[in-house]
């Protein structure tokens, strides 16, 4: 199973589509066999459940995210995990022995704003007008 953890400086990030990065991880038998950080490609609406998907993620986890784009991961078959935080190892390893539980979203539509990643040109190919949103 992989799981993608909104990350920001080696904790949770409490917003998920503008995060700095994500912590992929590869969990197989509740150990980890593969962990890698990747840069967030740039927040586009729509967008990362896709972006994920393709690399095998069936569990994001983070502080928090805008019930759209839960809706979004839910399209995808992709279980989303809010309202975590801490350190990501800690994390990772309460995830693998099963202590995670999902809670409400740690923050608000569009309180995500001017934190994390604020892109105006993004990493991926995009719809018409080219910008993130």
């Amino acid at each position: 199973m992989k799981i993608a953890i909104s990350t920001d400086g080696g904790d949770v990030s409490e917003h998920f589509g503008r995060c700095p990065e994500f912590t992929i991880v590869e969990i197989e038998d509740g150990k980890v066999v593969k962990q890698e950080t990747i840069q967030n490609p740039g927040h586009h609406p729509g967008f990362l459940p896709e972006f994920l998907r393709q690399r095998g993620v069936s569990v994001i986890i983070a502080g928090g995210m805008g019930h759209r784009a839960q809706g979004l991961f839910s399209e995808q078959n992709i279980r989303t995990i809010m309202g975590i935080s801490g350190k990501v190892d800690e994390v990772i390893l309460a995830f693998a022995e099963g202590r995670i539980q999902s809670g409400e979203s740690l923050c608000k539509p569009g309180a995500g704003k001017g934190y994390g990643v604020e892109k105006t040109e993004c990493d991926h190919p995009h719809e018409e007008g080219g910008h993130c949103q």
